[in-house]
């Protein structure tokens, strides 16, 4: 399956906005945490995890969902929350810890959780797969269209959660995707050092599903892949797991001194990005302008910067609301 030219423009927009959201995001965070770096500190508090590299993962598979469809992410959410149709506006300031986010400012980056599109994350590992394959059940019960789709890294594959829930999804034939982002590392521990098998979608044949692998983060070739599985999840013939070959080039978090990478792996990372690559490939094939790009590029930067605008200028909650909306 093969995605027209409006759907390569739609994922190529969508990674440049993920990715000029995320520089921006990188600035804002060490404000007030340099020359001492102190996660407290700043407009940002907390942990920082940027999905730089890791674009085509999320368009390539969010190409083929509608609102109505489940999307669960990782602690690494933001290109997964954008390629979904999350308000920018709005998981900007959740990020920024202001009334005007997602959930008041009470998730923060890790913990964005948004009803109108059916996206939620989890700073937990696997903790997003159970979430999904249980919306894929509730809409198999009720006889509802629908599918859900589960993003995961390769260190999650090492979690029970992530075997317990392919064995459930396969059992019950659930209308439920799995998608590993492998992107080498699990924090500082590399995919060859923790998992047995070099790659995940191997794993599948125990639980009976389909699996598949994609090669060097090609969102054209993800979006065959993925096409194909929701397909199948939307006929009724149950889940598929995928793994895809990212990279990530930033650290785990920000702060991340990345010590434990070898020497030159990162140049020949940002040698390869997604990006210009596609970008270079709409060119050449003529299915994007010289002018239509530098369009595309000022439109995505006018999203980011509207976003951050308003999340800078978004009041803070009162401190009085910290109780409500919690369970006692």
């Amino acid at each position: 399956m093969q995605p027209t030219k409006d759907q390569k423009l739609w994922m190529y927009e969508n990674m440049l906005v993920s990715r000029f959201f995320e520089e921006t995001i990188e600035k804002i965070y060490l404000e007030g945490k340099t020359p001492a770096f102190n996660m407290a500190n700043g407009p940002i508090p907390g942990e920082m995890h940027l999905s730089n590299g890791q674009e085509p993962c999320a368009v390539g598979v969010c190409a083929h969902l509608k609102r109505s469809d489940i999307a669960t992410s990782t602690h690494r959410p933001h290109h997964v929350a954008i390629a979904k149709g999350v308000d920018l506006n709005r998981m900007a300031a959740e990020i920024f810890g202001k009334k005007t986010g997602l959930s008041g400012g009470r998730g923060g980056h890790m913990h964005i959780f948004d009803a109108d599109t059916n996206f939620s994350c989890s700073g937990i590992i696997a903790q997003g797969m159970g979430p999904a394959a249980g919306a894929a059940l509730s809409r198999k019960m009720q006889n509802k269209d629908g599918v859900a789709v589960a993003f995961l890294g390769e260190g999650a594959v090492n979690q029970g959660a992530f075997h317990e829930t392919l064995n459930l999804a396969a059992v019950w034939k659930l209308p439920v995707v799995f998608v590993v982002e492998d992107n080498a590392w699990g924090i500082s521990v590399s995919k060859a050092d923790s998992t047995a098998v070099p790659r995940n979608d191997v794993r599948a044949a125990a639980y009976g599903m389909p699996g598949f692998f994609v090669h060097d983060n090609d969102p054209i070739a993800i979006f065959d892949v993925a096409g194909e599985a929701i397909r199948r999840a939307r006929a009724g013939e149950g889940p598929t797991l995928i793994e895809i070959d990212t990279y990530r080039l930033a650290g785990h978090f920000m702060g991340d001194a990345e010590g434990y990478r070898p020497k030159g792996e990162k140049d020949a990372l940002f040698a390869k990005d997604p990006i210009p690559r596609l970008r270079d490939q709409l060119i050449k094939s003529g299915e994007m302008t010289e002018a239509e790009d530098r369009s595309i590029v000022a439109r995505a930067r006018k999203r980011v910067d509207e976003a951050i605008e308003f999340a800078r200028m978004s009041d803070y909650p009162d401190p009085a609301e910290a109780l409500e909306k919690v369970f006692a």
